[in-house]
C-alpha cells in the first residue's frame, strides 16, 4: 500500500482543493491530510474563516481523503512521514523546493496549482460580518 501525505489549512474549500486531493490520491492508495490547527494558523499570522473542527468535517466528506491529522507546527512533517510510513509527500508547486529535505524519507512531488482559484481570492470576496 502506497501512502501519500499533504498539508494545508483548507479554510475556504474550493475546486482547486478537490483537484489537489484527487491528484494526490492518484499518486498512491491512501491519502493523509495534515490540517493546520487554529493555534498553528495564529502563529503563522493567519485566521481561518472556519475553525479546525468545521474544516475537519468538510474534509471528512471528501472521498479521496482517508485520514486527517492535525498540523501543530512546521517541524512535524518529517516525524509524520516516518510515523505514517509515507511514500509520497505532495504540496502545491508554490511550495516548490521548500520540502525537499523530506526526500531523505520519501518521494517529494509538487503539483501545479489550479489556475484562477485560490483561498485568498475567495476570502477577499467574502463580506465581513
Amino acid at each position: 500500500m502506497k501512502t501519500v501525505l499533504t498539508y494545508g489549512t483548507f479554510d475556504t474549500l474550493h475546486y482547486g482543493h478537490i483537484r489537489l486531493f484527487e491528484r494526490a490520491k492518484a499518486l498512491g492508495d491512501r491519502l493523509i491530510v495534515g490540517l493546520s490547527t487554529d493555534a498553528f494558523n495564529a502563529r503563522k499570522g493567519k485566521q481561518s474563516h472556519f475553525d479546525y473542527e468545521e474544516r475537519k468535517k468538510l474534509l471528512e466528506a471528501i472521498r479521496y481523503i482517508d485520514l486527517i491529522i492535525p498540523e501543530h507546527n512546521w517541524n512535524q512533517k518529517a516525524e509524520d512521514v516516518k510515523t505514517h510510513k509515507v511514500d509520497v509527500f505532495t504540496m502545491g508547486d508554490d511550495w516548490a523546493g521548500k520540502f525537499d529535505f523530506l526526500s531523505d524519507y520519501c518521494e517529494v512531488i509538487y503539483l501545479s496549482r489550479t489556475p484562477d482559484v485560490s483561498s485568498t481570492m475567495i476570502k477577499d470576496n467574502i463580506p465581513k460580518v
